[in-house]
């Protein structure tokens, strides 16, 4: 009887380890298979602790590519027969506008998302965190410290200003309509006498900062900011200005590529990113935070002169960078 007993139990643990097996074989299949792929223009930093915060809560890895902003849209572009993109971080919110133009977006309204100030949230993307863009001057250059944008024009700061390239970086681009905006004719000819002054287009906004970081240079026009704040809790010897005469705020949207392969995973990672966590971990990187409800360890946009986004006489973003791009070519 024993002997029966011994043999019956046999198969039913055989068959039990199998079940367990495939259980784990599956469970690995189905992982592999909500692997979310981010592309993000900003901080790599922030972008890994998101992504591994996201996979710790969850158990679905993520893959991250990070650049500037006109390298991540070259790659989107060079993809679009074969979509890999789930999610997309821009630094411009004109890059979403423009995604969401051309049918390329998923809507979607993060819960976590009614936190979100409405400036800075469409049915088609939100904002990760917010950056403006200053004046980052050496404070050793012996240089005298600058108040506005003109400054930077002063016989004081010639050949010692850098800019970071419009063409590489959204931020830069959108200080540029926003001056543009304000300010017209009297923008161009801020910019001609910048030129004239010896300011150089340095790439984008790390190459633009390195120069003045080591001396070589004064100031950056057009800095964004969270990169500074950085360097000057590391000791850095600079400080960030928010010129009188006003700024602009880059919005950084988050959006949802409509070709994703895993839309619920994407959803699900839009909304850790603005869960008080994800956010925390925004504002650790001195960006402001989106929700106006997590605590930021920088001046709010609330507290800066913000320049127009959009006006009536608003131009097309690529007449102007052409123009830029023409003027500080010129010799």
């Amino acid at each position: 009887m024993s002997t029966f007993k011994n043999k019956t139990r046999q198969p039913s643990f055989i068959k039990t380890g199998l079940l367990t097996a495939m259980t784990f074989t599956f469970a690995l299949a189905a992982a592999n298979a909500q692997a979310l792929t981010v592309y993000t223009a900003g901080p790599g930093s922030l972008a890994k602790k998101l992504a591994a915060g996201y996979e710790k809560q969850t158990g679905v890895k993520v893959e991250v590519f990070q650049a500037t902003t006109g390298k991540v849209m070259a790659r989107l572009d060079a993809e679009q027969a074969n979509p890999r993109a789930d999610v997309l971080i821009s630094a411009s919110w004109d890059t979403a506008s423009s995604l969401e133009k051309r049918g390329w977006l998923l809507p979607y309204q993060s819960p976590n998302a009614m936190h979100v100030p409405a400036a800075f949230k469409t049915p088609y993307y939100v904002a990760q965190g917010i950056s403006a863009l200053g004046i980052v001057w050496n404070t050793k250059s012996g240089t005298p410290e600058p108040k506005d944008w003109q400054d930077l024009a002063q016989p004081a700061f010639k050949d010692k200003v850098t800019m970071p390239d419009p063409s590489l970086s959204g931020a830069s681009l959108d200080l540029l309509i926003g001056l543009q905006n304000a300010y017209s004719e009297q923008a161009w000819k801020l910019f001609g006498a910048l030129k004239a002054n010896g300011m150089i287009i340095a790439g984008p906004n790390a190459q633009a900062l390195t120069p003045v970081l080591q001396g070589a240079k004064a100031a950056v026009f057009g800095a964004v900011d969270y990169v500074a704040y950085n360097r000057i809790h590391a000791g850095e010897a600079i400080k960030v200005i928010f010129p009188a005469s006003g700024t602009v705020i880059a919005p950084r949207p988050m959006m949802i590529l409509k070709s994703s392969k895993e839309p619920a995973q994407a959803k699900a990672f839009i909304d850790y990113v603005l869960s008080p966590e994800g956010q925390k971990l925004v504002a650790d990187t001195w960006l402001m935070p989106a929700r106006d409800d997590v605590a930021a360890k920088r001046p709010l946009f609330n507290s800066l002169k913000i320049l127009p986004a959009e006006a009536a006489n608003s131009v097309d973003r690529k007449l102007v960078l052409d123009k830029f791009a023409t003027l500080f070519a010129a010799k």
